[in-house]
């Protein structure tokens, strides 16, 4: 026969017997074990609960905590024990079945909560026992000064019942008498306590004003003083005590004794310290993290005396892979390994190693001559790094971009310093990643602009901030007006007019390049019905306006196109939309299908700087456009008299299949006289550059246009 499984109340309690087992040795409780385990269960039947309920209760968590000091479990080791136990059986044994991963993560977060719940139970603890310590101490140091004065037996009973250690010297600093509580704090026979004098009890972390203020003490200039101290145990530990000490006076008012009163901080300073540890350091790697560092380097940018620093700013290339493809557990192994492999990169004094969050590690060197220090860390770093690590049986190689910020101490803030240490690392990335690159002063202005123009953009718009230039596109054959192209400006409130290249860019990544191309689209439509009506009887002028490859896949492109032609009143074979050639090369029929709508209404598409995107002319079948804009890169050597002979076969053989297609050709960048004539001859159609006319306000179009029309 089979035994039947474990019912969920016998998992439950198996988990309560090993919690009992790991933390027992370590809790002061007069209980036995079996009680102590009868003790826990409720408090496992809690957790049980809290970790499978429908939404997280931290409180569950803080009531455990506070439950295990309530139990006398008060030693941080407890804490550690208990936490260790809950992050192994738990879920192993209340967890039945559901998600594993789910339930670790409420496992981990139950665990912060019992660390935040303990730490503000013992707070709450050490507070009450410190405010009866001070009653009892108020009540001491004036008893035992009545007692010196009436009776050696009601001394002797207060000075060996109170709680905390007493100890009384005279003014030369030799020790009479200690009571027990001071004997078994500091672990010694009282032959060897009495055996020594005060001024022997130094240590190394003693403040500097202690032994001042005992000096003022036992001259008489001061009546007491109270501080923190260590003491060496006579087994070489250290005792940390709040210390008071008092002068006492005889009847006539002169200093006899002093009187010392001490309560052992030694347990609740560990408890702080590795609060301490655990607030600024990382949990996974161990590392010190954000807030350890800032500290360190505030520290190093505020030291004076010819004192640099030096700071590598890592971030992992493709980690984001990694997470994806082999799942977190496997990106927390490998960040482990990146930290300790960092870690034995930063040995030297004045160096350190932080993690500052998921994939970005920084390390910091201070001194005189970090100016190669920091080269040489940057450079320790990579080589790290080039080694694979094994995960999981998989050989993974590990790359980083680094951002390296050197300089002199006391001219920079930390935010500042952090700040140009990222910018540098994202230009190492954008450069291929794999490398370091030294921060450049003039790229962080520039990438600080190029921020803070990104987030004025959609206010921009709001507020009206962008207007539009129109450049004339001319017929080479008779040297008339036939349009313009249309060109989008920014009349920013710091920096002044700005052309498309600064901001399009932006805007493009942002998103909005799509309402702002609506906005250019609505403008320039507008534009070109109002010179429609201005020149009647001089026919037509075409609007060109650029599209960007995001515009392209904006589901409303079409719509809005006819929307805004009907709104103005504009025919749609006087609209033109400009597209570059790259956005176009490989483009599926889902791209095609807007623009071969856009064709079929009338609108005329041109392609835009035709040759700079490796394609050709056979391409150009299956595409909806009527129009090649020539980039000018095919034309600079027209300017001057000869015509570079290839490019004039170039142009001409261009020019002549495009024809062919039934393709017009317009050239962009003309700027002499000869050049255009040249543009002529080989039979290009129209073309806009300086030579005819800068971009300008729509006025100027129209004084270009009257002139053409009165000859």
């Amino acid at each position: 026969m089979t035994a039947e499984p474990d019912g969920p109340e016998d998992r439950l309690r198996r988990f309560a017997t090993i919690w009992s087992r790991a933390v027992f040795p370590v809790t002061s409780t007069s209980l036995t074990r079996p009680e102590f385990e009868q003790l826990l269960i409720p408090l496992a039947r809690r957790l049980k609960d809290a970790l499978r309920a429908r939404t997280f209760e931290a409180a569950e968590g803080q009531a455990v905590g506070a439950a295990l000091v309530a139990a006398h479990c008060t030693d941080p080791e407890a804490l550690s024990r208990a936490l260790d136990c809950v992050d192994a059986y738990l879920v192993l044994y209340c967890g039945e079945d559901g998600s594993q991963e789910a339930l670790r993560t409420r496992s981990a977060r139950l665990q912060h909560a019992m660390a935040a719940g303990f730490a503000q139970a013992l707070r709450e603890r050490t507070l009450a026992e410190q405010e009866a310590i001070s009653r009892a101490a108020l009540s001491a140091r004036s008893a035992v000064a009545e007692a010196l004065h009436a009776s050696e037996a009601r001394f002797r009973a207060v000075f060996e019942g109170a709680a905390i250690g007493i100890g009384i010297a005279d003014l030369e600093g030799n020790v009479l008498q200690v009571n027990g509580a001071l004997l078994r704090m500091f672990g010694g026979s009282e032959q060897l306590m009495l055996g020594r004098k005060v001024p022997e009890w130094t240590h190394p972390e003693d403040a500097p004003q202690v032994w001042r203020l005992y000096e003022e003490l036992v001259r008489g200039e001061r009546e007491h003083y109270h501080v923190e101290k260590a003491f060496y145990r006579p087994d070489g530990t250290a005792l940390w005590t709040n210390l008071t000490v008092s002068l006492l006076r005889d009847a006539d008012g002169e200093p006899q004794y002093q009187l010392a009163l001490m309560e052992d901080t030694t347990e609740r300073r560990l408890l702080n310290l590795r609060l301490r540890y655990e607030a600024t350091h990382d949990a996974l790697t161990g590392l010190p993290n954000r807030t350890l560092f800032f500290e360190r380097l505030e520290k190093a940018l505020s030291a004076g005396d010819g004192q640099r620093f030096g700071l590598c700013y890592l971030d992992l290339d493709g980690f984001k892979t990694i997470n994806d493809s082999l799942g977190h557990a496997a990106g927390d192994r490998l960040l482990v390994e990146v930290a300790d492999r960092l870690q034995s990169c930063a040995t030297a004094p004045g160096e350190m190693v932080a993690r500052l969050g998921g994939d970005e590690f920084v390390a910091l060197t201070t001194g005189t001559g970090t100016e190669h220090e920091v080269d040489e860390l940057a450079g320790r770093i990579m080589n790290a790094l080039v080694t694979p690590i094994s995960i999981d049986g998989r050989e993974l190689t590990v790359r980083g971009s680094i951002g390296i910020v050197e300089g002199p101490a006391g001219e920079r803030g930390p935010a500042e310093v952090l700040r140009s240490a990222d910018i540098t690392m994202y230009r190492a990335k954008s450069a291929g990643g794999n490398r370091f690159e030294l921060a450049d002063p003039e790229a962080d202005a520039r990438a600080i602009t190029r921020h803070g123009l990104t987030t004025a953009l959609p206010a921009a718009l709001d507020r009206g901030e962008f207007f539009i230039e129109y450049q004339p596109l001319v017929h080479l054959g008779d040297g008339s007006v036939r349009g313009a192209e249309a060109l989008v400006r920014w009349l920013h409130p710091q920096h002044g007019v700005l052309g498309p290249d600064r901001f399009i860019p932006l805007a493009e990544h942002t998103g909005l390049i799509v309402p702002l191309g609506r906005w250019v689209l609505e403008q320039s439509v507008r534009q070109a019905r109002a010179w429609q009506e201005r020149h009647a009887g001089a026919g037509p002028l075409r609007i060109n306006v650029n599209l960007s490859p995001c515009q392209l896949t904006h589901p409303g492109l079409v719509q809005d196109t006819v929307d805004i032609l009907e709104r103005e009143g504009l025919d749609a074979d006087a609209l033109c939309l400009e597209v570059t050639e790259s956005a176009l090369i490989g483009a599926d029929d889902d791209l095609l299908k807007p623009l071969r709508r856009l064709a079929e209404m009338g609108v005329d598409i041109a392609l835009d700087d035709f040759g700079t995107g490796y394609s050709n002319l056979a391409n150009l079948r299956r595409l909806p456009v009527s129009i090649l804009k020539l980039d000018r890169s095919f034309t600079q050597g027209m300017q001057q008299f000869p015509a570079d002979p290839v490019d004039l076969k170039i142009v001409e053989g261009i020019v002549s299949l495009a024809h062919s297609l039934d393709l017009a050709v317009t050239v962009e960048g003309v700027e002499t006289g000869a050049q255009a004539e040249q543009l002529r001859i080989l039979g290009c159609d129209t073309a806009q550059g300086w030579y005819y006319a800068r971009p300008g306000p729509p006025e100027r179009l129209h004084e270009l246009a009257l002139v053409d029309a009165t000859g």
